[in-house]
């Protein structure tokens, strides 16, 4: 068998172009690829560095029992950790994927499908080794697939095995399948949904705020392809709904002014939506590296933490 060729990074160390990852086959290979890229660029160990929220340990501090303090970590690092209990460690995130049409579009060599496929098992990945436990939902017209959180062996791989089958040939129905899965998470975690958003933003907000007010904390991943942002099509030509069939003939040049204010319109109404809702809000263009949408996940998580932490000291 010959080795995999993993891309490589220019000298300055920037990120993977989502192209020649995308090369790689193997979407668990990718998903560590964009996980060991991270923790390299940042120079930091993913058990002691950027984001304690999904650490195994936390810092000691003054009035904590001496008996939980991990002498070991002490040994090797000159810090004092503890280890947190169960209850206050495990993270449970339910990956919650668009499966419709309209993913099956792309541009750039890939679609958006695969984008979302690699973001999903690139954050299973990353919780999971930091201990926290991962499930996956998937859905089109409805819930598809629906894999509980977990974290024991094998659970990785039936996540990456289920991202890594083809989408179903179905439409959206991005309300009704939000609504199902408020009755499928009784208990509170973290939910990141990732889809392209083409669908009607005021259905979606309700099922945003049952979820908010059930007590989860949501992430909203918006993937969209480039050529979708900026509408870079030239040549007139028949335009068909992925979703519905219906057909259209446009020239873009007569249409281009009106869509992306459109757009523009669209995403503004999901920002509004979202931050109503405290939603964690992430546009994702497709051309943007995976290693930087996890970075600037991890760094939300990170002010949000700071932020619940100085509220509390503010309120004592």
């Amino acid at each position: 068998m010959n080795p995999v060729q993993l891309p490589s990074r220019n000298s300055q160390g920037s990120f993977l172009d989502p192209a020649a990852l995308m090369r790689i086959k193997s979407l668990e290979l990718r998903a560590k690829v964009v996980v060991e890229g991270l923790w390299k660029g940042m120079h930091r160990s993913p058990y002691h560095g950027f984001s304690v929220e999904f650490s195994e340990y936390r810092a000691y501090v003054q009035g904590d029992d001496p008996r939980y303090i991990d002498w070991k970590v002490l040994a090797r690092s000159d810090r004092t950790y503890i280890k947190k209990f169960e209850d206050e460690t495990n993270l449970r995130c339910q990956l919650v994927i668009d499966h419709s049409k309209s993913m099956g579009f792309g541009s750039l060599g890939f679609t958006k499908a695969d984008y979302a496929a690699t973001l999903g098992a690139t954050l299973a990945s990353f919780l999971m080794k930091q201990g926290d436990a991962a499930g996956l939902t998937t859905f089109a017209d409805g819930i598809e697939e629906h894999m509980p959180p977990r974290n024991r062996p094998g659970h990785l791989r039936r996540i990456i095995a289920e991202l890594e089958r083809p989408a179903k040939a179905a439409g959206t129905s991005l309300a009704l399948s939000v609504g199902q899965l408020a009755e499928l998470l009784r208990k509170r975690g973290m939910i990141c949904l990732i889809t392209d958003l083409l669908a009607p933003v005021e259905h979606l907000e309700k099922q945003l705020a049952l979820l908010s007010a059930m007590g989860h904390d949501l992430v909203l991943f918006h993937v969209m392809d480039r050529a979708e942002i900026d509408f870079t099509f030239e040549k007139s030509a028949h335009f068909r709904d992925a979703e519905t069939g219906v057909e259209r003939f446009v020239d873009p040049q007569l249409v281009r002014e009106t869509y992306l204010k459109r757009l523009q319109a669209h995403r503004e109404t999901i920002q509004a939506a979202t931050d109503r809702h405290n939603v964690e809000y992430h546009f994702c263009p497709t051309d943007q590296p995976l290693e930087e949408v996890l970075f600037n996940f991890l760094s939300a998580r990170q002010r949000k933490k700071a932020s619940k932490s100085a509220a509390a000291r503010f309120a004592t």
